[in-house]
């Protein structure tokens, strides 16, 4: 049988840089945070989870003691993962702030604290990367299926507004290099998560293609079915909700169709009560 475990750094490698593509993918996010001063609308324990994950796949890492490459990534995942929580409690409300230092403290300090005590003081040698090394496939496989809530909810809502193609893509990637390496490493706790990752990031590609136009056919839809005077009034807004530039023209046009349709609403009114005011005249 061939021995192709020489191949493990290069795949380690594109894994890392796959990886680090993901970990910059919430960038976007935080600048959002940094424009609206705040954070509301978002959420703090995926980076906290994120954090934890990276703190337990390195601390697996240094005991096995020959996987530079995954020690490298996540080290880096450590360092923006605490960036990130960082940021988020910087312009989270008071009661964001509470709630994501119950996580850290749930986490980091709790979780992954007695993880490391219990597997330094009670065992030795070759058993403590065991134990991590089942407790981070455990973990992984919970983090992998996170994602089914949100496929059912694309289902459901036929939309995916809340399922980036790009991440879905990076995902699955990073899946597959990972499964790789730890292939021809032989280890069971780099590839068997990961063949779950790429089970559902294919799951997501797949409906990401199938309800990609479904909004668009929507707001088409939605269109037809306005009246035939407001059809050739519909204003359409950029990608960020700002007003367009309106022409003079526009303007009399939109004052026009709005006192028209107020005019059409109060006959309606007028002509449903008719019948109470001529009983009051009598």
């Amino acid at each position: 049988m061939v021995n192709l475990s020489h191949l493990a750094p290069i795949f380690g490698t594109l894994g890392s840089i796959v990886s680090f593509i993901v970990f910059l993918s919430p960038l976007p996010t935080f600048y959002n945070i940094y424009k609206k001063k705040s954070s509301e609308g978002y959420q703090s324990i995926p980076y906290v989870v994120a954090l934890f994950s990276a703190l337990l796949t390195l601390y697996y890492a240094l005991l096995k003691g020959n996987m530079i490459p995954v020690i490298i990534i996540n080290a880096f995942g450590i360092f923006i993962e605490t960036i990130y929580v960082g940021f988020y409690f910087f312009y989270a409300s008071k009661k964001a702030k509470i709630q994501t230092m119950k996580f850290v403290l749930l986490f980091v300090g709790g979780g992954f604290g007695a993880i490391v005590l219990v597997v330094q003081f009670l065992f030795h040698g070759a058993i403590r990367a065991q134990i991590v090394g089942w407790i981070c496939i455990v973990f992984s496989v919970g983090t992998f299926a996170a994602p089914l809530c949100i496929l059912r909810k694309v289902i459901k809502t036929k939309s995916v507004e809340y399922m980036p193609f790009l991440l879905s893509a990076f995902l699955t990637l990073s899946a597959v290099m990972w499964f790789i390496y730890g292939l021809l490493l032989k280890d069971i706790v780099i590839y068997s998560p990961n063949i779950l990752g790429f089970a559902f990031g294919v799951v997501q590609m797949v409906l990401y293609m199938m309800y990609k136009n479904h909004k668009d056919n929507m707001n088409v839809t939605k269109e037809q079915k306005l009246p035939e005077l407001l059809q050739n009034h519909v204003i359409i807004l950029d990608d960020e909700k700002k007003l367009p530039h309106l022409t003079e023209e526009q303007i009399i046009d939109i004052w026009k169709l709005g006192t028209l349709v107020y005019s059409e609403k109060l006959a309606a009114e007028v002509e449903k009560n008719k019948p109470k005011l001529q009983t009051v005249e009598t």
